[in-house]
């Protein structure tokens, strides 16, 4: 069969052979669908349908709750889950704990101190401590997504309610915030403003690896109760919890796995999914947890998690997190208690105004942790109360943990885990069987293990003529039900061979004038160009520069899916429309092409199923995901990422399994 690709470059440097023409500028001359159509295709409504229907399944298993037994069986089952999914935990290393200075204030001091969550990995912190004699409570604050954490004025709100109140109080800083930036500028300080940025591109290699950004987070919180038990002015049986929006999420992982928190009061975070996704959609990468809605873990697990201990649900009435899933989670907690003969542990409180901790929320978080750590049920005051510049809590000489000397960013702690991974993988890969490895990266894929995917159905919905060729308006539809529009480039003399190109713009990449599309057109094949799911007429969604389009990535997440699975599927479905495979008998025709993060898919494809294809040309694709974990900011990449791919495969694994029909190139 002729090659058309290895003369391309040549095509390149001598010109056309046959006049082409310009394409269409018009926004919607090249749009295959109508708008009701549309809305049908677009990828984040099926998975929106999809996560709905395990909502409606998860809800069915809570409501069959009747007995303790039955309560604490589906407790266990989940909590296996949540750790399971972020990877499990490392063993506990010494905290080596500094203190770095003290501040003292009226009748509570202030520490700021440095301790170890896993090896050269640091936690910067202000301790609060009551001027008392004996053992007090001890709280551990989880701060917001706020760029400056411990020192923002809320989370020292927090410390000093709580010190007046009795009780100590650790606020630290989260990974990519505060003094733990991981992301830094040539002057080591924080290259980006925005902390939720920095969450998610820790969350690209941390999903490649199988764990998550929560995973770091929630082991810190809890090597925070670490530092807590070891201190003697602090009774390390009395533990609480709290904290604000991005700390309202770790409170409530962590206050779901970790019995020591005896008493938690999570903040501006507990809804329900469903009225997440309903108004906001999912959040960045510590708050989604992979496969959580498809096994049936929603936000009010959480708190039924660690049921019957006492817990204070508090949220304002304009929040952002819908208040209707608040008292939702509320309900649903409040019977769970009941049956468990705790109905008064557990309460909400909620304040009018916007997201955030008002005074009142405040002052009822510190009477929760004084009814059930003080054995003190008096009202507590609500107060405006006066914090200190931010400089004066800082806990190191640079303002930053990774100027320290051998200090292991969470960008460093993946590519180490990695290359423990990629010897584990070396060894699989020499004694399982190919037809193996195969299945078990389908089943990695979520696809079907059915060997031969069915072609697409083809309906034509009309042609535009152009100097030097056609241009075919296509509907693709799987055998799903997936419908995926489609274009094919027709030149005057078709030599008979079919190119599929994938893009990560979908069916428009490369068909600018002088582009991708017109210079293969001057070689004969057909092209074919397709909007993969989630891409051109199939998105609802805006490409963010770094993130590409997360909101639907993480939906997909929250599913237990990837968007590398479900465009795999689209493309070897769009591949069996187009041409047989050589199992049936005929040489394949179709020669495939994925330009840029696309060409990920193209390789899956092509290493699933590689005798239906003629050639796979790979251009400016990542040559592998490890080296992708050693990069401090992986631009558009989250979007080809795959849960725990590198525990099983990495990219040149793939190209091993496709054979040599692969070839890379640049555009």
């Amino acid at each position: 069969m002729k090659r058309w690709l290895s003369t391309l470059s040549l095509i390149v440097l001598i010109g056309h052979p046959l006049p082409l023409g310009r394409l269409p500028l018009q926004a919607d001359e090249l749009d295959c669908l109508t708008a009701e159509q549309q809305a049908e295709a677009q990828l984040d409504a099926r998975l929106r349908q999809a996560a709905d229907a395990a909502l409606d399944r998860r809800r069915a298993r809570y409501e069959s709750l009747e007995t303790p037994a039955q309560v604490q069986a589906y407790q266990q089952e989940r909590r296996d889950f949540l750790v399971r999914q972020l990877g499990g935990f490392p063993q506990r290393v010494p905290l080596q704990p500094q203190t770095l200075g003290t501040i003292q204030a009226d009748g509570y001091r202030i520490e700021k101190v440095i301790y170890t969550s896993r090896p050269n990995h640091h936690i910067t912190a202000n301790l609060y401590l009551p001027d008392s004699e004996q053992p007090v409570p001890g709280i551990v604050v989880s701060s917001g997504h706020s760029r400056t954490a411990k020192t923002a004025d809320y989370n020292q709100r927090f410390g000093i309610m709580m010190a007046e109140q009795g009780m100590a109080a650790i606020c630290f800083d989260p990974i990519g915030q505060g003094e733990r930036a991981q992301i830094v500028d040539a002057s080591g300080q924080p290259r980006f403003g925005g902390t939720t940025i920095e969450h998610s591109l820790m969350g690209v290699g941390s999903i490649l690896v199988g764990r998550n950004t929560a995973s770091y987070r929630i082991w810190d919180a809890m090597r925070s109760i670490d530092y807590l038990e070891s201190r003697p002015e602090i009774d390390a049986k009395r533990i609480g919890m709290t904290g604000c929006s991005g700390g309202g999420t770790l409170t409530s992982y962590v206050m779901a796995l970790d019995e020591r928190v005896a008493c938690a009061a999570p903040a501006c975070y507990l809804t329900t999914f469903r009225e997440l996704l309903e108004t906001l959609g999912p959040q960045d990468a510590e708050q989604n947890i992979y496969g959580q809605l498809a096994f049936g873990l929603d936000q009010p697990d959480y708190v039924l998690l660690r049921a019957p201990r006492p817990t204070l649900i508090s949220s304002t009435t304009d929040d952002f997190f819908p208040i209707e899933g608040s008292w939702d989670t509320f309900r649903q907690a409040k019977r769970v208690y009941g049956k468990l003969g705790r109905p008064e542990a557990i309460d909400l409180v909620e304040i009018e105004g916007n997201h955030g901790v008002k005074p009142q929320n405040l002052a009822t978080i510190a009477h929760w942790m004084r009814r059930w750590l003080l054995d003190q049920d008096a009202p507590v005051a609500a107060v405006e109360l006066a914090t200190l510049p931010p400089e004066q809590l800082i806990c190191t000489a640079s303002g930053q943990v990774l100027t320290m000397p051998s200090e292991r960013s969470v960008f460093d702690l993946n590519a180490d885990y990695e290359a423990e991974l990629a010897q584990r993988r070396a060894r699989r890969w020499q004694t399982v069987s190919a037809e193996e490895l195969t299945g078990r990266i389908r089943q990695r894929l979520g696809l079907d293990p059915d060997a031969d995917p069915k072609p697409a159905t083809i309906e034509s919905l009309g042609r535009l003529t152009r100097d030097g060729y056609q241009i075919e308006k296509l509907l693709l539809r799987t055998a799903a039900g997936v419908p995926l529009p489609a274009l094919r480039f027709q030149p005057p003399e078709p030599n008979g061979q079919v190119v599929l190109s994938l893009h990560d713009e979908g069916k428009r990449g490369g068909i600018e004038a002088g582009g991708l599309i017109e210079r293969l057109l001057a070689e004969g094949p057909t092209v074919v160009t397709v909007d993969l799911s989630g891409q051109g007429e199939t998105a609802n969604e805006e490409v963010d520069p770094l993130l590409g389009r997360w909101k639907t990535y993480f939906l997909g997440y929250l599913m237990g899916k990837s968007l590398v699975g479900i465009r795999t599927a689209d493309a070897l479905a769009s591949a069996a429309s187009l041409a047989p495979s050589s199992s049936e008998g005929a040489e394949p025709a179709v020669q495939l092409i994925g330009t840029g993060q696309a060409g990920i898919v193209a390789l899956h494809a092509a290493a699933l199923e590689p005798g239906r294809f003629a050639s796979v040309t790979l251009r400016d694709t990542p040559p592998d995901w490890a080296s992708t974990l050693r990069q401090p900011v992986p631009t558009r990449q989250l979007e080809s990422t795959v849960h725990g791919a590198l525990e099983l495969y990495d990219l040149p694994d793939l190209e091993r399994l496709a054979g040599a029909i692969v070839r890379r190139e640049g555009r």
